[in-house]
């Protein structure tokens, strides 16, 4: 699916591809694609580079792992590991790329650029020379996409992170698009209130997430999504990747009667959403899907159940279905003895989220944004 946009040029000019990535050259390092076999000491460097950087989380194996999984995107061709040659630590890996574009893009078509580069090896213009085999990448994965919208290539990074890192991004022709706030509120002790109590009006219900209802809550997500900037359709294959999902922690929001006839008619009702309803099949209509990053806890220094997503459909906005769900999870990290509750939102987000947070004590813990070249 394609939307008409007459006034962009193709979207292979406007990516303007390279026809070849030359590797770097920097560093005298060996460089070659990332494999699954390379997944513990991929790991071990990107941990690193973020300790040393003070990011305030930890990857696990199994992320890095689902990385190889998704048949929609080529490691083959949309990763690069650096190697250290003819030094003490020959062969260490010292440096990294990676770039995908998600399949399920519609009003814009996106790239997004990952690497790092070991700290004791900075300085030397790796960094640099990867950002460009990355951006040209990008500019390949854009152009083969065949979809005539509006165009992204993206980059994330800390608030606080190195200045270095933040000027490497700008002389590369990244702008700042976006700002994002992690926020986390206490669950126990003095200063933790109560986990307000949400009574679902009508013939919603609140149930535990469950396998017979994900595929309904991924349309549920593209639907409450499909108004926030930056946001754009998952595929099925897309939101099964989700390596740190906690499902004892999820709750959805559910409409066994919904006005059918109604949601029919309006404009708002996707095409996969109006299946669904012809069917007769289950309506989720508000959702809290939550992770569990065990690794964070010692970085943070405490324990946390983290909100990965939570919405509402759009039909469905001021019932408070998003927030029923948002409770019950964090009564869910409470009972399973969490001492926090965590989430990130957009600075900007449309829907009033951080009035919503701010008023259940969620506080900025940190902040991250992104950096984009828009074509």
């Amino acid at each position: 699916m394609t939307v008409d946009t007459p006034h962009l040029a193709p979207i292979a000019e406007r990516a303007a591809a390279p026809a070849a990535l030359p590797l770097p050259t920097a560093g005298n390092l060996t460089w070659r694609a990332a494999t699954r076999e390379d997944a513990p000491a991929w790991l071990a460097l990107r941990n690193h580079i973020a300790r040393a950087d003070a990011e305030p989380y930890a990857e696990t194996l199994e992320e890095i792992e689902e990385l190889f999984e998704g048949a929609w995107g080529d490691m083959a061709a949309d990763s690069l590991l650096g190697f250290s040659t003819g030094t003490a630590d020959d062969g260490a890996l010292v440096a990294w790329a990676q770039v995908e574009c998600p399949p399920g893009d519609v009003t814009q078509v996106r790239a997004f650029c990952w690497g790092g580069v070991h700290p004791d090896r900075r300085g030397e213009g790796i960094g640099r020379e990867l950002l460009a085999w990355e951006a040209g990448r990008a500019r390949q994965l854009l152009a083969a996409s065949g979809k005539e919208v509006p165009g992204r290539i993206g980059v994330f990074t800390e608030d606080d992170g190195p200045a270095g890192k933040h000027r490497l991004y700008e002389r590369a022709g990244f702008e700042v698009r976006r700002y994002y706030s992690d926020l986390a509120r206490p669950l126990s002790g003095p200063d933790a209130g109560p986990v307000p109590d949400v009574p679902l009006a009508g013939s919603l219900r609140l149930v535990p997430w469950s396998k017979d209802l994900d595929e309904a809550t991924r349309l549920a997500h593209n639907d409450a999504f499909r108004d926030h900037w930056g946001s754009q359709p998952q595929t099925r294959e897309q939101w099964a990747q989700r390596a740190c999902f906690a499902p004892e922690w999820s709750f959805l929001v559910v409409d066994p009667e919904p006005d059918v006839d109604a949601l029919l008619a309006s404009p708002d009702t996707d095409p996969e959403t109006a299946a669904v309803l012809r069917a007769g099949q289950p309506l989720v209509v508000g959702y809290e899907l939550a992770a569990r990053y065990t690794e964070d806890f010692a970085v943070r220094g405490y324990t946390f159940g983290y909100t990965d997503i939570l919405g509402a459909r759009r039909a469905y906005r001021g019932r408070k279905a998003a927030l029923a769900a948002l409770a019950a999870g964090m009564r869910a990290f409470a009972a399973d003895g969490m001492q926090y509750a965590a989430l990130d939102v957009d600075t900007a987000n449309p829907s009033g989220a951080h009035g919503l947070y701010a008023s259940l004590g969620y506080v900025k813990t940190s902040g991250s944004r992104m950096y984009s070249i828009e074509l």
